[in-house]
């Protein structure tokens, strides 16, 4: 998976130089720089392991029964907390491995290595990375899926602005958006509209860096197929036939079962692929 995306993205930098200097032209100081702050991030975590002190919990005196509703609700209290700090974690982690990956990448490009023998990141924190929540189509999370404060009203202008063909403002919401909640659950949504905007503003380049974004953030996700078969009909846009190609064949490889295969074949024939 790794090695397509890495190979698809090499093709978009052949194409146009100036994508690289996109990436905010930053120097390896800059990137060891946010390496830094990922460290520290992942410091500040370890000390919410730590205890402060003694247990506040009080659950003696009065009857039996009131005890036991004393430690239900303390239970209850604790379990909650746990559950959002076990979101937030996870949503940290989720985030900064892909954020090292993109660095690793970054960095070797910089010092004129070999990008193609980069293995995979390894994950922030060591162990796996946390499963990836199932998330529909649209922009309507379950019940379960936290959200930031504010992100699914954000998420809701940006695309009411792309479905109005405001492309210009919705391409600028979707990418504070994305700025703004990293790694969130509607990140990977986020960079596929924010594809959508920049194709209907005619930058084909830079819809292709977005579609790319999407599918890297959650490459199994149920969003995946679609940013894959925009990816490829963009780089097909693009004169980057061989890597159009090799993409819009990986979405049947990938999800034989999706309707976008269906759209994957078409454009694979009007690129004369097969």
């Amino acid at each position: 998976m790794r090695a397509v995306v890495l190979t698809v993205f090499m093709g978009i930098a052949a194409m146009a130089p100036h994508i690289a200097a996109a990436q905010d032209d930053q120097t390896l100081a800059d990137i060891r720089q946010e390496l830094s702050v990922l460290y520290v991030e992942v410091q500040r975590l370890k000390r919410e392991l730590s205890t402060t002190g003694s247990p506040g919990v009080d659950v003696s005196g009065g009857t039996t029964i009131d005890r036991i509703n004393a430690i239900e609700a303390e239970l209850q209290r604790l379990t909650s907390t746990t559950e959002q700090l076990e979101f937030k974690v996870n949503r940290v982690i989720s985030d900064g491995t892909n954020r090292i990956g993109d660095l690793e990448f970054r960095l070797v490009e910089l010092e004129g290595g070999d990008v193609g023998q980069l293995g995979e990141t390894t994950t922030l924190g060591g162990g796996e990375l946390p499963p990836t929540p199932t998330s529909p189509t649209t922009g309507t999370q379950p019940a379960s899926t936290e959200l930031a404060v504010g992100e699914q009203a954000d998420f809701d202008k940006a695309t009411a602005s792309l479905a109005a063909g405001d492309y210009q403002l919705a391409a600028e919401q979707f990418e504070t958006f994305s700025a703004t909640y990293p790694g969130g659950p509607l990140a990977a949504e986020a960079s596929l509209s924010r594809g959508k905007a920049l194709e209907g503003l005619g930058n084909t380049r830079e819809a292709a860096r977005a579609y790319l974004e999407s599918f890297s953030g959650d490459p199994v996700g149920p969003l995946a197929p679609d940013a894959l078969v925009r990816l490829g009909t963009a780089l097909g846009g693009l004169n980057q036939k061989n890597e159009a190609c090799v993409t819009l064949s990986e979405v049947e490889v990938r999800f034989p079962t999706s309707p976008a295969v269906q759209e994957a074949q078409a454009q694979l024939q009007a690129l004369g692929c097969i």
